[in-house]
């Protein structure tokens, strides 16, 4: 049945009269009769009779206005949320991230989506292997990711996110973490044993480590492997080695650890998403990003 036909129907049961309805609806009074009168003919019931100077339901008119009612307000409440959509107000969007991704601009731009747009299914997803960030992009499983190396692929549309410094995180008793300030030279990771990310777990951020190592002319030492962040920072804290991550892990203050930045190296993070994406939830995310980012550089 035609919604607008209902909401005829509505106005004249709360207007009372066919006059005042057709005002409220900017309609001519003949029309309007001529309307109710053809949806009864359809009908095949009186939807309303006269009551002393009004009009009032029928039994029939009270049935059809108690369903009307109630599918307006849910074609409206419909179109608010295509509306919502439309304008990246609502939907679910699924970030991935690696590590220090999270960390800095990242996080705050998050922070500012959720308070911003509490409406959105806001899906966080932390992945330690680039190459299965990308093939969660590609298969829809991610709608974005933050990701140090992504795979080179066509469907995929890739731009510089954030550099930020390599740095040793080291046992707090070695004599490196004795002196701070200056940035210690790479030459320094053959003289202490590397706590590594197991290949397997994590390949291109493994490789990324034994990659600086070799420019350097120095052969690395494994020590101790580990799966997370925080495994990494307590095996180094017990000894077993330094390990090379991000500048950005020193937010988390372990104890028995203290951060040497390494001279002259960087890390690089990349926003990955599908190319040619037109999700508008996609786009807000971006522009929020893209907010924090400057506000970052202006600090």
């Amino acid at each position: 049945m035609d919604l607008r036909l209902l909401g005829y129907v509505v106005a004249i049961a709360e207007e009372g009269s066919i006059s005042g309805a057709a005002r409220r609806l900017r309609l001519t009074q003949p029309n309007l009769s001529r309307q109710l009168r053809e949806l009864e003919r359809r009908l095949g019931a009186e939807l309303f009779v006269r009551a002393g100077r009004g009009l009032v339901p029928t039994a029939a008119g009270d049935a059809l206005l108690r369903r009307a009612v109630r599918m307006l307000a849910d074609a409206e409440a419909a179109l608010h949320d295509v509306r919502l959509a439309a304008e990246g107000k609502t939907g679910r969007l699924t970030v991935g991230f690696a590590g220090s991704g999270i960390n800095g601009a990242l996080g705050d731009a998050l922070g500012r989506l959720r308070a911003e747009l509490p409406d959105v299914d806001l899906s966080l997803v932390e992945l330690f292997d680039d190459t299965e960030m990308s093939a969660g992009i590609l298969d829809g499983s991610l709608d974005v990711a933050v990701q140090r190396l992504p795979v080179h692929d066509a469907r995929l549309a890739t731009r510089v996110w954030a550099r930020e410094p390599l740095t040793l995180f080291l046992p707090s008793g070695h004599p490196l973490a004795r002196t701070t300030g200056e940035p210690v030279p790479v030459s320094v990771l053959g003289e202490i044993p590397l706590v590594l990310w197991p290949r397997e777990s994590a390949p291109r951020a493994h490789d990324e480590i034994t990659a600086v190592c070799h420019r350097a002319g120095v052969v690395p030492r494994v020590g101790a492997r580990g799966r997370t962040v925080q495994t990494i920072l307590a095996l180094v804290a017990a000894g077993f080695g330094a390990a090379v991550m991000a500048d950005s892990y020193r937010v988390l203050h372990r104890e028995g650890v203290t951060p040497r930045r390494l001279a002259g190296t960087a890390t690089t993070l990349h926003l990955v998403w599908r190319a040619g994406d037109a999700d508008p939830l996609l786009a807000r995310f971006m522009a929020a990003l893209n907010t924090v980012k400057a506000r970052y550089r202006a600090e």
